[in-house]
Formats: C-alpha cells, structure tokens, sequence
C-alpha cells in the first residue's frame, strides 16, 4: 500500500465503471497488507481490510487475484510463489523479481494453470510488453534501445541542459524524490538491465537471463562529454540494448551516444522510451511516463483487467507470459561484451606536440579501427607546452575487443596521460 499501492487503488475505485465495461465484471479491492496499518495514504480503505501479514491476504480462500508491489526478490518471490500455489492469479510491478527469478514463476504458474501478468515491470504506464507481446507478434524482432530508468535520463538530461556535474545533478534528483538515498540501482544500470532482461525474452523468445546482461553506469559521464558530444551533433543517453545476431543476442546497459536526430534522443527528464525495430513494421517508438503513482497503477490495472478477461478462459489458448510457447523458447546465447559490433566516442588528453595523433591513429590503423570524426581542443593554459590537448575521436562500428585493445595500447603511450574515455555510440538506424 505504498505510493503504487495506492495509486492502483485510486485508478480501480475512479475508473470502476469504466473497468468494469472493459473487464466484463466488477473489480473489488478486498485485502492489502501495510507494514503500518495506521499511516495516512494517498487513497481511500475504508472498504479494504489491512493486516500486517502479507500471507495472511495471499491464502484467503475468496481471493483470486494478488497485486504484488512490494519490490525486492525475496519476500516477493515467496509470496507470488505461495499465491501460484494456492491457484491465485498474479499481478506485479516487480522487475528484479521477474528478471531474476521469471522463469521459475513462470513455470510454476503454467503447471497450475494461473496467469503472473507484469505489465507495470518495465517503463511504469508505457504498455511495451504488450505491444511486444501481441502488436508486434507478427514480427521477427531485430533489435531494441531503451530509455527505461528515468533517474539516469534525468541527471543526464539536467547535466546536458545546466551544464552540471554528475554529482551535483544526483544530490538534486535525490531532492526531488528522483533518486534513492542509495542510487546505486538506478546510476549503475542494474533497474534497467533488470527491465532489458525482461523485454529482451519477450523480444527475441529466449529465457530470462539477467546475470548475462552486461551492465555499465553513468557515474563516470562527466559534462565536458556532454558537450562534446553536443558538438558532434550527438546527445548521450543511458540506453539498454537488445539485438539478435547471427552469432547471438546482445544484451548490454551502458551510456551511449545518439545522433540529436533520433525522436529517442530528444526524450528528456524522467521520461521512459523504447524503440523498436521489427521485419515488416520497421521502427516503432513508445514514450511516456516511466514511473509514478497513476502511470505505474495504469499498468497495473490493465493487467488487472487482462486478468479478468482469462479467468474463464482455457489456459491453452491464453497469450504466453513470454510471447513464445513456453516449450518453443530458443537457445540462442548472450553474446560477452567483447564480442559486440558497435561504434565509439573516445576522449584522451595528450602533450600538445607533433606526432601524438599520428601515433594514436597508427594504432587505430592497425587495429582496423576506422575514423568517422576527429575533434582537438587546444590547451587551456599558456604556454600551450604547459597542458595537456584534448582528442576526440567517432569511431565506425568495430568489434568491442578490438577496441579495448586499441585503448589499453593508446593509454600506454607516454604522450597520453591518464586513462581513455570510452563511450559506445548507435545510430539506430531504422535499416
């Protein structure tokens, strides 16, 4: 009964006649669990019975339906289990529960003929896994790029529009409720590896594989990369990746830039989007709210409804939690990081003298590492002698091995000081 808790009470009770068109019955909210009972809440419980039991709610006999909201993979996943268990339907919000523990639940679920519905897991009100699930179905989806935490486009977004430090941008975000008191989840990309996870299965047809995901924050983004990037006619977003190759699907969270063009680029603030890449509908965007109270309950209670709608329904002839039959799964592998295609934004400081470029692009020769676009900045300082210049280089698309070993060759230059700043750029083009 937190801040989705009540919202999804709010939705059901404002929209209950609406709902009710939709889902063919009413929808009554019978029971919730609180860890106070007594603490003032943004919706109405007059006519909810609180405990302070979770599983007191969970083996009611005249329940059908548990809402899980309560986040973590512990407690949670106990408690889902227990209602599949019991032959309760599911609704929940929880990624790191589905992300890390899905293909249990999902298995247990269909041996007891119950529907786990997780709508609100990924991008709060923004209906992707649906349209992954049903709209797109006549696809083969190729690939997918997401702006799925909304903390890490914020602080992005502000240090881009302001100017500002990671750090100063972070301690605001925690001001205004953005962030956590420990943004870790959110800053490191381990919330949005959580929710790629998911969209990568439903995507691709392949089982939850979240320790696979290669993970990378934006703590080290600082502004002067902003701008550059902006010079190049880029903007630097904090992006999940999902794209089948021949060889594998790749699977990666990490700051990366994207041509100022793309729609996806221009997505600000807390603001989630994911764009989609299909065989036969091309490239798909889907924006909106990525978290909240009303825009997370609005996911919820869509599921809710969907819930509804199947409980007379065969379990056969049900949609698949995961869009592909549960036996038709593929075993297709993650691809290791290294052996990813993708281009680069590389920052170095270097002595400001003859020859020093000359070498770091004989290395990028002889590692087949093409130049798309070179930017120097002059010292700041006089005599120009005294500081280091600037380099920045765009890279075309090259394997990420060979990158690594370019800038482990690049930094052991004695003309180079200190380490190489690595961003990963995508086009997302729609070809």
């Amino acid at each position: 009964m937190g801040t989705v808790g009540g919202g999804t009470v709010n939705v059901l009770k404002r929209n209950a006649e609406e709902i009710a068109r939709r889902a063919g019955r009413g929808i009554q909210i019978t029971h919730a669990a609180a860890r106070d009972i007594n603490k003032a809440r943004i919706c109405d419980t007059t006519d909810i019975t609180l405990t302070t039991n979770p599983r007191d709610v969970v083996n009611d006999p005249d329940v059908q339906i548990i809402v899980e909201l309560i986040g973590g993979d512990t407690l949670a996943r106990e408690l889902v289990l227990m209602a599949i268990g019991n032959g309760k339907h599911v609704v929940t919000a929880n990624k790191a529960l589905i992300a890390k523990h899905g293909n249990e639940i999902f298995a247990a679920a269909q041996k007891q003929g119950v529907v786990v519905a997780f709508e609100a897991a990924v991008a709060g009100g923004i209906p992707i896994i649906k349209a992954l699930r049903e709209g797109l179905a006549g696809n083969r989806v190729e690939w997918l790029a997401g702006i799925i935490n909304g903390t890490g486009n914020f602080i992005l977004t502000e240090m881009r529009d302001n100017g500002s430090d990671f750090g100063d941008v972070l301690a605001e975000a925690q001001r205004l409720g953005y962030a956590e008191a420990d943004p870790t989840f959110d800053v490191e990309g381990i919330d949005a590896a959580h929710k790629l996870t998911i969209l990568a299965s439903i995507a691709f047809g392949i089982p939850l594989q979240f320790e696979a995901c290669y993970t990378e924050g934006i703590t080290k983004i600082t502004r002067e990369d902003v701008v550059y990037a902006e010079e190049l006619g880029y903007r630097i977003k904090h992006l999940g990746v999902a794209r089948r190759t021949d060889a594998g699907v790749e699977l990666r969270v990490h700051p990366t830039l994207i041509p100022e063009r793309r729609l996806i680029a221009n997505v600000d603030g807390v603001m989630n989007a994911v764009l989609v890449k299909g065989d036969a509908v091309g490239p798909t965007l889907y924006y909106g709210a990525g978290a909240g109270a009303d825009p997370t309950a609005s996911a919820v209670v869509a599921d809710v409804v969907d819930v509804v709608r199947t409980l007379t329904s065969d379990p056969e002839n049900r949609v698949p939690h995961l869009a592909f039959q549960a036996d038709a799964l593929s075993d297709l592998p993650i691809l290791p990081m290294d052996a990813v295609e993708t281009a680069y934004y590389v920052r170095l400081r270097c002595e400001d003298k003859p020859g020093v470029l000359a070498n770091v692009a004989s290395i990028l020769g002889d590692s087949d590492i093409s130049i798309e676009a070179l930017l120097q900045k002059e010292p700041q300082k006089e005599p120009a002698g005294d500081a280091p210049a600037t380099i920045i280089l765009l890279t075309h698309c090259v394997n990420e091995g060979k990158m690594n070993a370019a800038i482990a060759a690049i930094e052991a230059l004695d003309t180079v000081t200190g380490e190489v700043t690595r961003i990963r750029l995508e086009h997302l083009d729609a070809d």
